[in-house]
């Protein structure tokens, strides 16, 4: 089952999964005045959920009791078109973790930073997360604003995992198993990157980010992750279709398997000494080919060039649908102030 959340009022590019309907917009949270709507995507119909029902609260109430619900609006509620909405982030998470899980995409960045193509024993051991920024979630459909000062704007392919309670669980500690009975659904990421801010962050061994903050796109909707259930191997990844374009042209493609963890054990690592709760989401990394910086190491050169002004990414993963964005001209803000160096006085000069 899809969950999505709209406002009255069709616009374009919204994300049906490939060979389905589309033809709706996305904007962003901020700015709204009319209350949002959740509900059910069935086809090109949408059912609304219960008022006072939103994706954060399907999460809370578990995968099986968000079902129930959505069978009960499909079979009660009357539909509104797909088309007469304007999609927006199906949810704003409490939190947004995002792993780098692709050998191939570290393979490609690590030589576009160093120019040497060998991953880092450290990968291998364990995943590793960053925290990114769940308050400038963006939509499908929503234009992204290339932020101040970067000239290397670039897209990132993922699928995220969003987690949905169980009983009796805190979401703590997880072993993998458990972990998996936690996983609520999937939806599409794009964790947009400047790099050249990342690559200077990076440099300071702590990071990313202004390199990351300032836009992800998540979207059209979530998928439920027991209409995935059958497609998982037995080492429990999913072999789902991954592929970025912009302006139409292929950039890359990849299976979502080609992970180094499945995202039970994502979610268990996340869970260590900590805790994962309804509605957060998990990103997978960035597929192998799925963005422009993999690229630039691999040739390089910046080939293909960084996103322009003007130029439309749109991200398409199997059994999901796909995102579409455009990149628009953002504020030109005032230079930062540098570090003063300071003299590390250790008593007032006036004590």
């Amino acid at each position: 089952m899809k969950i999505a959340t709209w406002m009255p009022g069709g616009g374009t590019s919204a994300g049906a999964e490939p060979g389905g309907t589309g033809g709706t917009g996305g904007t962003g949270f901020g700015g709204e005045q009319a209350t949002p709507t959740t509900g059910f995507v069935v086809g090109d119909q949408l059912y609304a959920a219960p008022d006072g029902t939103d994706v954060l609260a399907l999460t809370r109430a578990g995968l099986v009791a968000a079902l129930a619900i959505g069978e009960r609006a499909v079979a009660t509620v009357t539909p509104v078109s797909l088309a007469s909405v304007r999609l927006l982030p199906p949810l704003v998470p409490p939190s947004i973790r995002d792993f780098v899980a692709f050998e191939e995409h570290v393979e490609g960045v690590v030589k576009s930073v160093s120019g040497e193509a060998e991953v880092g024993a450290e990968w291998y051991e364990a995943p590793t997360f960053y925290f990114t920024n769940p308050h400038t979630v963006r939509a499908t459909g929503d234009d992204i604003s290339a932020p101040s000062g970067s000239t290397a704007l670039d897209l990132e392919t993922e699928v995220a995992a969003v987690i949905g309670a169980v009983a009796g669980s805190d979401g703590s500690n997880l072993g993998p198993a458990d972990a998996h009975r936690h996983l609520f659904g999937y939806t599409i990421l794009n964790d947009w990157s400047a790099r050249d801010l990342q690559r200077r962050e990076m440099r300071v061994n702590l990071g990313p980010c202004k390199g990351k903050d300032f836009a992800s796109t998540l979207g059209p909707w979530i998928v439920t992750a027991d209409e995935f259930e059958n497609l998982h191997d037995d080492d429990g990844f999913l072999p789902l279709g991954m592929s970025a374009t912009i302006n139409g042209v292929e950039l890359g493609r990849d299976l979502l398997s080609n992970m180094g963890w499945p995202f039970a054990e994502l979610v268990s690592y996340a869970s260590r000494n900590s805790r994962v709760v309804p509605g957060d989401v998990l990103g997978s990394g960035t597929c192998g080919g799925g963005c422009l910086a993999e690229l630039w190491g691999r040739n390089g050169s910046q080939t293909p060039p960084p996103l322009q002004i003007g130029d439309v990414v749109r991200l398409t993963v199997e059994g999901i649908g796909w995102v579409e964005n455009r990149i628009v001209p953002g504020l030109q803000l005032p230079p930062v102030s540098a570090a003063r160096v300071r003299p590390r006085n250790r008593v007032r000069a006036d004590a």
